[in-house]
């Protein structure tokens, strides 16, 4: 495939990046997409600015030898630390998913508090702070590393009560700050979005990035003339670094019934 009916890379740390697949797919329909889960380096979080970059590379290499026509950073810390370079060193249109939440963190907020759950690299990072700050400097944000929610969503614990416990323990601190709004700032969140309304209840708002950077993808896609016009069944390719069995899993559960997902394993260190 060339051109317009070109695939779109999507890429991830593990399966998290799956909740942006599923807004890529049904916002953008006619899309063929090709997604990479990095389940055999996962999380990312912990990792330091040098190695997510250099495995933010090493994933953009192997996503351009599938013919990608633009690619997502589906991961909120390769977002946070590795798209400024990306942005230049790759000859394709990049997106992250941190920008398109923080825009919207500030439409939605009434009270000028907001929250932001995300790995320790993202909150360390400040990316989120910094864009929200630019937005509108009246807003405040109070950040949270969660570091133990990506493995236990990983492990498929998305509706166990020890993960609603795990929960309880990091987001009290937020609500005593009185936030109206939190930013589900990490690509595995969004399935753990049940649990998480359970505590905080109606009165805050939740932030999906993966949601907004499909529609920003569509915008970008269309300002650049690169939307696939074609009716043809759109194909779907899923890769991962290691174990497959976690994104299949996940895939079963979030996407339809009606789609192929078997992964293929890629050593993803030769690219």
């Amino acid at each position: 495939m060339t051109g317009k009916e070109a695939p779109i890379g999507i890429f991830d740390s593990g399966i998290g990046g799956l909740t942006v697949f599923r807004e890529v797919y049904r916002n953008l329909p006619n899309e063929n997409i090709v997604y990479f889960g990095d389940t055999a380096r996962v999380p990312y979080g912990s990792k330091s600015p040098e190695t997510v970059l250099r495995y933010s590379r090493q994933i953009v290499h192997f996503l351009k030898t599938c013919g990608v026509k633009a690619i997502v950073v589906a991961c909120n810390t390769a977002s946070a630390l590795a798209l400024d370079v990306l942005e230049q060193e790759v000859d394709l249109p990049v997106l992250g998913v941190v920008k398109p939440g923080a825009a919207v963190a500030c439409e939605m907020t009434k009270n000028r508090k907001i929250g932001l759950i995300a790995t320790e690299s993202t909150v360390k990072s400040g990316l989120y702070e910094r864009l929200i700050r630019g937005i509108d400097p009246a807003d405040t944000v109070y950040s949270k590393a969660c570091p133990l929610l990506v493995p236990l969503v990983e492990e498929g614990w998305t509706e166990d009560p020890i993960t609603l416990e795990v929960i309880k323990r990091y987001l009290g601190g937020l609500l005593e700050k009185d936030i109206d709004t939190l930013i589900l700032g990490c690509t595995h969140y969004p399935l753990l979005r049940g649990l998480i309304r359970k505590y905080l209840g109606d009165s805050v708002s939740l932030v999906n990035p993966a949601y907004e950077t499909a529609r920003t993808l569509e915008r970008m896609l269309d300002e650049l003339d690169l939307k696939n016009p074609s009716a043809a069944e759109p194909v779907y390719r899923f890769y991962a670094s290691d174990s497959t069995d976690g994104i299949r899993r996940i895939a079963e559960r979030i996407l339809p019934d009606c789609m192929d997902f078997s992964v293929q394993a890629v050593s993803i260190e030769e690219y």
